[in-house]
């Protein structure tokens, strides 16, 4: 059944939801921190709009608590966040090829690790309305996150702010396992990553690399090799004989 662009951004949502949770909770954390760390709620909350990682923005809140320099944070930025252009790369193949470079490129600016998980994982073809409907839900759910917890500061105790903080972990896992249940290339990527990086974190020589540098290591090397033995066939295509 081919799908129109109402029912793809229905889909979006629906599978933004669980997305947008889990993103209140580890913003909530970063709005807190922010405060903390001496930035206002407004500050904060621009900060989750314009930049949508997690990862990224706790190292560049620790750089801006340091005072560190401008082409440090550019660094520390590009190096986390440089995985989000090989996602968008591999977006692109899902998407129809009918849809135009200002979809695409609004598309990318919604590329995080959960949207690109869910995108990845959705059997065939994609339109941009499928992406447009998991950001619809999982940005504010971002932002919102912060502002309030921002304004709540340091009033929640250590243990709860901790158990916020790993919220996102649970919910990634949440995203891949259905996907790689049900697809062996899927499962074989993430074992694949999975024993890349624990390569990194036990072999001594590995263990000095930064993890930003670890990040890009083992998404190039895992991905380039699914992309080589398990390609994502067009459709339509036929095998050469």
């Amino acid at each position: 059944m081919i799908m129109n662009k109402k029912q793809f951004f229905k889909e979006g949502v629906q599978a933004g939801i669980p997305i947008a949770l889990g993103y209140f909770a580890v913003s909530f954390t970063f709005g807190m921190m922010s405060v903390a760390n001496g930035l206002n709620a407004s500050e904060a909350a621009l900060i989750s709009l314009t930049n949508l990682t997690s990862a990224g923005q706790f190292a560049g809140l620790d750089i801006i608590a340091a005072s560190g320099s401008y082409v440090e944070m550019m660094m520390t930025q590009l190096v986390i966040n440089l995985r989000y252009c090989l996602m968008s790369f591999s977006i692109s193949q899902k998407l129809s090829r009918e849809e135009s470079w200002a979809h695409r490129y609004f598309v990318a600016y919604g590329i995080t690790d959960e949207i690109f998980g869910v995108s990845a994982g959705y059997p065939g073809k994609i339109s941009a309305f499928y992406s447009y409907g998991a950001m619809s839900v999982a940005v504010p759910g971002w932002v919102f996150g912060t502002i309030i917890g921002a304004v709540c500061g340091n009033i929640l105790p250590a243990f709860v702010v901790s158990a916020l903080s790993i919220a996102i972990y649970g919910m990634f896992l949440a995203v891949i396992i259905p996907p790689a249940k049900s697809d062996r290339a899927v499962m074989m990527v993430v074992i694949g990553a999975m024993a890349v990086s624990t390569a990194f974190s036990v072999i001594p020589i590995l263990k000095g690399i930064s993890s930003g540098f670890v990040i890009i290591i083992v998404t190039v090397l895992v991905s380039a090799s699914a992309a080589y033995f398990a390609p994502i066939k067009e459709e339509g295509a036929c095998d050469e004989t």
